[in-house]
């Protein structure tokens, strides 16, 4: 271990209360690693270093700790930024030397004192106010003795944060968020600048590391994301399109999670839900319900990072809103059997912050089973041409979304490329995975007879998904179901 820098050396506690909570504490200490920085030094003023992440560049850090400001090169909103507090942690440990001061260094200290004003050289947060008295008195009750002229020797004590501010939890969740986006934008940006060549990609680590950061930034959805997009690495002859517009939907959500605070009420909820944002479902219950006749047009299961996950779609009858309605599965657990596919409910629906899907079911007024549901889906179906422009509108209001519902009239058929959903204007591409399952395209077949039938299905990336059929008689439940060995009997 290095001898410490200097006898005005901060206490460790001292670090803590300038990162304000205990996360932010944690994300700085574990960037305190000496392998980690170069040209670090320090000085009866200030504390410096460049740290070696994964950009390309290393970051150029510097803390003056008597005035308690700082600089950091990286992108990050927050101040003080994990690097900063890092480099602090390394300091109080002892593994700063003590150097003079770099030209570089200096001249930013001469810069920030020139910007104070006589008389307030005193110690402040860092880009900010303290929390402590005014006027002249010491921060540490120290007998009234002015911080005006504070002395090389004086040890500023950082604020606390106001426990008293109804704001504080938010702004802090905000701050977590909007850091982690930058760090996936900043990871973006270097896989781009490598090349999806780069052997990197086909290691599973490279994302896992990334997901684990959008964890730790309160950004769960985000991690899934990444972590579903590592399997499609090397998955398909043509995996590198598909890689590559997945980030690209990344890049527009990490850059618009950065202008949450600046973005319209329903848009900004919109994003923060799509990054991972936890809503209370009480909060959501506790909302203005939207009242309708329901079809309950499809069911589809999938596996998600070792959970089912049960969508329900669901269509006003009377406003022609879609809905989606969610329920999770871990091993031997049961999925949500209460919606029937083909089922009309009269119900109240409460919609999550900003979204156009999904909902929590309320109070049911009134179920009509589903023995016929031709005629309610009849009068939502659309044409093949229709069907694109409603998933059109869909996606223009959120890009980001992977799934799509809309109910049309179309017959399957073999295309060039494959079974497709067609009728006079046009042909709609049955997904793979779809197509490929022997239950789903034999009970589409069987139902359809290769007439036009009314059929709910899933929009992707991929190609459509069927869902549901409607006939005359009966509605046939022909969605993807989750493995009977992994759940729980219902």
């Amino acid at each position: 271990m290095v001898s410490r820098a200097s006898e005005h050396v901060w206490s460790i506690e001292q670090v803590v209360a300038l990162a304000h909570t205990s996360t932010r504490f944690g994300a700085g200490e574990g960037l305190a690693v000496p392998s980690l920085w170069s040209h670090t030094g320090a000085s009866a003023r200030a504390v410096w270093g460049r740290y070696h992440g994964s950009g390309a560049e290393p970051y150029e850090v510097a803390a003056d700790h008597i005035t308690v400001r700082d600089r950091c090169t990286c992108p990050s909103r927050v101040r003080p930024c994990k690097h900063v507090l890092g480099l602090l942690v390394m300091w109080v440990r002892g593994f700063v030397s003590n150097v003079d001061e770099p030209p570089a260094v200096a001249s930013w200290i001469d810069r920030e004192l020139k910007r104070l004003a006589p008389g307030d050289d005193a110690p402040t947060a860092i880009d900010g106010p303290t929390d402590g008295p005014t006027g002249g008195a010491s921060s540490d009750g120290g007998g009234g003795e002015s911080t005006s002229g504070a002395e090389p020797g004086d040890r500023p004590t950082p604020p606390a944060p106001n426990p008293d501010d109804p704001d504080a939890s938010r702004n802090e969740r905000i701050e977590r968020l909007i850091g982690g986006l930058v760090e996936l934008d900043r990871w973006l940006e270097d896989r781009l600048r490598t090349g999806l060549s780069d052997p990197s990609i086909a290691r599973f680590s490279t994302w896992d590391q990334l997901a684990n950061r959008l964890v730790d930034a309160r950004a769960g959805s985000l991690a899934n994301r990444v972590r579903r997009l590592a399997g499609r690495v090397g998955a398909s002859p043509d995996w590198h399109e598909h890689v590559l517009a997945e980030m690209g939907i990344l890049h527009l959500i990490a850059q618009a999670g950065q202008r949450v605070p600046s973005l319209s009420s329903d848009l900004a909820d919109a994003v923060a839900v799509t990054c991972g944002w936890q809503v209370r479902k009480a909060d959501v219950e506790a909302s203005a319900p939207e009242t309708d006749r329901w079809l309950v047009a499809g069911r589809s299961d999938t596996r998600e990072d070792l959970v089912e996950v049960r969508r329900v779609w669901l269509r006003g009858l009377e406003r022609g809103n879609w809905a989606m309605a969610l329920s999770f599965a871990a091993y031997r657990q049961s999925l949500d059997t209460s919606l029937e596919v083909g089922s009309v409910l009269h119900a109240d629906l409460h919609r999550y912050p900003g979204s156009t899907q999904r909902v929590i079911v309320g109070d049911i007024h009134g179920v009509d089973s589903a023995v016929d549901g031709h005629g309610p889906a009849s009068a939502i179906a659309t044409t093949v041409e229709g069907a694109c422009a409603e998933v059109g509108r869909v996606l223009a209001l959120e890009p980001w979304l992977d799934r799509v519902p809309v109910t049309l009239v179309a017959s399957p058929t073999v295309g060039p490329g494959g079974w497709v959903l067609t009728d006079h204007t046009g042909s709609l591409v049955v997904a793979h995975e779809a197509a490929s399952r022997g239950d789903t395209l034999a009970a589409l077949l069987a139902a359809s007879a290769g007439a036009a039938v009314t059929i709910t299905v899933e929009w992707t990336s991929a190609g459509v998904v069927p869902l549901a059929v409607f006939l005359g008689d009966r509605t046939i439940d022909i969605g993807p179901r989750a493995d009977a060995s992994f759940v729980g009997a219902a």
